[in-house]
């Protein structure tokens, strides 16, 4: 599996991240054969949050609690966790206190000293830049997170952040499929009047804003689609878009999951895809769509399928 630059630092991370938000709840076996199955793939970036699963933190106990790796394992992988979110609120919270307290929960159930990467879940509209400065000098600081990034961020939203933070954000982890492409489609029927994609959402701009200011993006939910729910994979909703993509696999002789990560990986961004599975199957079909280099036409004709104006 082919591997990408973590934002301006030079190091290189997978194509494809093991997402781990499905996990509680797991046996241990099933946990290890997940792992493994990841790690066997060349996949050893682990996605996780604060609020994934049942209670606050369970998913990071449950990942811990199955694999007890020990400190020579632990530096072989990384993991990457996520906070600001207040789940039992409903609200957002991107003070000090709770970022640092957060973390500092996570690390307890993850039983490690330090996370690789954290992550702002999500915008706080109440954001004070200089409060996310203290909590990230605080944890830098202190070893306990070694780099960090936004999820869902905007790029007027990052710029604020960067008025007062001083680490680089390394990652903005966004919602990318191809049904669900806007970040990418707008451009396309930029000046189309009467063109509903033409019509330019607050994300605007953010594929070519992290490309230049050298933020890896990471794609969740890279198998949802956008009518009415649901993953676009076999489902009628989708028909065109699923006959080019059965198309495609044969060609290239691997699964529809595989090309539908290689939509995603052939982009020059060089994005990251969170793949959120719990069958050990899945993630290595996954990793053999990074290995596909897609021709533009067959790019293209993806997004055609997915019923995307190409002009």
């Amino acid at each position: 599996m082919r591997t990408v630059p973590l934002g301006p630092s030079g190091t290189r991370v997978p194509h494809v991240v093991a997402g781990m938000m499905r996990i509680d709840g797991k046996s241990d076996e099933d946990v290890r054969r997940l792992y493994r199955a990841a790690r066997d793939a060349g996949i050893d970036f682990f996605d996780h949050a604060d609020i994934y699963a049942a209670e606050l933190h369970s998913a990071e106990r449950r990942f811990a609690e199955a694999l007890s790796l020990d400190s020579a394992e632990r530096s072989e992988i990384r993991l990457q966790t996520k906070a600001g979110i207040v789940r039992e609120g409903p609200y957002f919270d991107f003070s000090y206190d709770h970022l640092v307290s957060s973390v500092e929960e996570s690390l307890r159930a993850l039983r490690t000293d330090y996370v690789d990467v954290l992550l702002l879940h999500r915008p706080d509209a109440l954001v004070e830049p200089d409060e996310v400065a203290r909590a990230f000098d605080h944890l830098e600081s202190a070893g306990k997170v070694r780099a960090f990034g936004v999820s869902n961020h905007t790029p007027r939203q990052i710029d604020l952040l960067r008025t007062a933070v001083r680490q680089p954000l390394v990652v903005n982890q966004v919602q990318l499929s191809i049904a669900h492409a806007p970040l990418l489609t707008q451009g396309l029927a930029a000046n189309m009047e009467g063109t509903a994609q033409s019509a330019v959402l607050d994300g605007g701009g953010l594929i070519e804003y992290c490309r230049i200011e050298g933020i890896t993006l990471q794609a969740w939910s890279p198998l949802q689609g956008s009518r009415g729910g649901g993953v676009f994979l076999d489902n009628p909703a989708y028909a065109e878009l699923n006959t080019v993509i059965g198309d495609l696999a044969a060609r290239y002789g691997v699964t529809p999951l595989a090309i539908a990560v290689a939509w995603i990986t052939r982009h020059p961004a060089g994005i990251q895809v969170v793949l959120g599975t719990t069958t050990p199957g899945r993630l290595t079909e996954a990793a053999a769509g990074s290995d596909i280099d897609l021709t533009r036409a067959e790019w293209y004709s993806l997004v055609r399928a997915a019923g995307y104006v190409v002009p």
